[in-house]
């Protein structure tokens, strides 16, 4: 036992609690730091003015369909990737991460499109207050045309986070972070010489820490991950390859995609009612990220375990997984809804909210975060599909949840009973998330992990 687990890579070997928490935890603290930027982002623009916070809250779809796209395709680059670890085959696990790269420059090139010529078309389909769409279209513009530092950092990142090196990508997100922190306020009210740039140094802010991260992540892939060998000279895109890590990463791609059409759609039926109702909707998704972004970092660490143990066919140590990653991320999701409940108000009270937001938020943060109780469980439950090469059964979730109930409910209870109503839609939406997760469970560990069979080691 001791000579092969010399040879072993420690996430077929090392105890699982061990190995959960040490691959989780400095995603977690990393995700927590991008989270309280995030926050931190708003906070700042919102002593602009209101319509300043707005603006940053209506271009959050379009910020989703990034993230969507890059970590969607970090999730199928993540699963190939670790499944070759696993099957000890390192030359597909090179190819892997070198398709991966090449694509992460191939969606920077789509978003930047996307950015330079629909960026105002995009606001005005939202609202016609000119001040609401000239902030946008600075920062989201902005975001969009220098979008490769988020696509090249989620990437490289996901390549140390499957040969088990997440300490690193904790140093490369907390640097990012922190730097974006440092540089909002300078450049958003124009501190030490710089000139005041409002909603666009917010913009600029952010691209500056991930631009940050990117050359922090080149530097450890190089240096530190010795199973990978990221040298891109007469490198060839492989269709193959990357037909395989879109199966897995499809439909997580347009899984996270169906949140920015479900914000998108949210953010219309508010906007019946007021700008504001819409700015709260937006500050609740900045706030809820401090409290979810532990959940990804978990999910981060446990995808590799799961997916080298399966490629490894060991049943035991994969249950082990699901079911410690489970409890973790359920008693992360009841401290944030006892947050949620006791403190709405100081919270809002960070965004400089006025007594319309104060009066609209309290109760709206106080009823969403009712779904914080079953939404833990049903991240995680999504990405042991995800990691066992099943991302259908994890976009037919979010599928059911955003778009079949969120929005319908949403809309109906907006025309039936007003504003008050509307956010039981997301409660009402995580109910049935919690059942159709179950029954998909239920048969894909029928299908795939009940045959495998389980090693003694745990």
């Amino acid at each position: 036992m001791e000579l092969s687990s010399t040879k072993e890579n420690k996430m077929g070997v090392m105890p699982v609690p061990r190995l959960l928490i040490s691959m989780s935890l400095p995603m977690m603290l990393s995700m927590l730091v991008q989270a309280l930027y995030n926050i931190v982002d708003s906070i700042f623009v919102a002593q602009i003015n209101e319509n300043a916070l707005t603006a940053v809250s209506l271009a959050f779809p379009i910020q989703s369909l990034m993230i969507a796209i890059s970590a969607g395709t970090g999730v199928g680059i993540n699963a190939l990737l670790s499944r070759n670890l696993g099957e000890k085959n390192f030359e597909g696990a090179n190819a892997a991460a070198k398709n991966g790269l090449f694509l992460a420059l191939l969606n920077f090139i789509l978003m930047a499109l996307i950015g330079v010529f629909g960026s105002r078309a995009f606001f005005l389909l939202q609202t016609s207050a000119e001040q609401i769409v000239a902030y946008g279209t600075q920062y989201l513009t902005i975001v969009c045309l220098l979008s490769i530092g988020i696509f090249m950092q989620m990437t490289l990142e996901r390549l140390l986070q499957s040969t088990g090196k997440t300490l690193y990508t904790m140093i490369t997100q907390g640097i990012g972070a922190i730097i974006n922190i440092i540089m909002d306020p300078i450049l958003i009210f124009g501190l030490f010489g710089f000139p005041r740039l409002e909603v666009a140094g917010a913009a600029i802010a952010t691209v500056a820490g991930q631009t940050v991260a990117v050359c922090l992540s080149v530097y450890f892939n190089c240096t530190k991950n010795k199973e990978l060998n990221l040298d891109m000279k007469e490198f060839r895109p492989n269709g193959k390859i990357i037909a395989t890590i879109y199966q897995v990463g499809i439909p997580s791609i347009i899984m996270q995609s169906i949140g920015s059409v479900m914000v998108f759609g949210m953010n219309k039926i508010l906007l019946m009612f007021s700008s504001t109702a819409a700015a709260v909707f937006g500050v609740y998704f900045k706030l809820q990220s401090f409290i979810f972004m532990p959940i990804f970092g978990l999910n981060n660490g446990m995808i590799p375990i799961i997916a080298y143990n399966y490629g490894a066919q060991n049943k035991k140590r994969i249950l082990a997984t699901m079911r410690l990653s489970i409890a973790l991320a359920v008693g992360i999701m009841a401290v944030g809804f006892l947050l949620f409940q006791l403190f709405p108000a100081q919270f809002l009270g960070f965004f400089d909210a006025s007594e319309q937001m104060l009066e609209i938020g309290i109760p709206a943060l106080r009823i969403i975060s009712l779904s914080f109780i079953f939404a833990g469980y049903c991240i995680i439950i999504g990405s042991v599909f995800q990691s066992l090469g099943n991302g259908v059964y994890s976009l037919t979730v979010s599928a059911a949840r955003q778009l079949l109930v969120i929005l319908p409910v949403a809309y109906l209870f907006a025309r039936l009973f007003g504003l008050s109503m509307v956010w039981w839609s997301i409660p009402i939406a995580e109910l049935a998330s919690v059942t159709l997760s179950t029954l998909l469970f239920r048969r894909i560990k029928r299908l795939k992990i009940d045959p495998l069979q389980s090693e003694a080691e745990s």
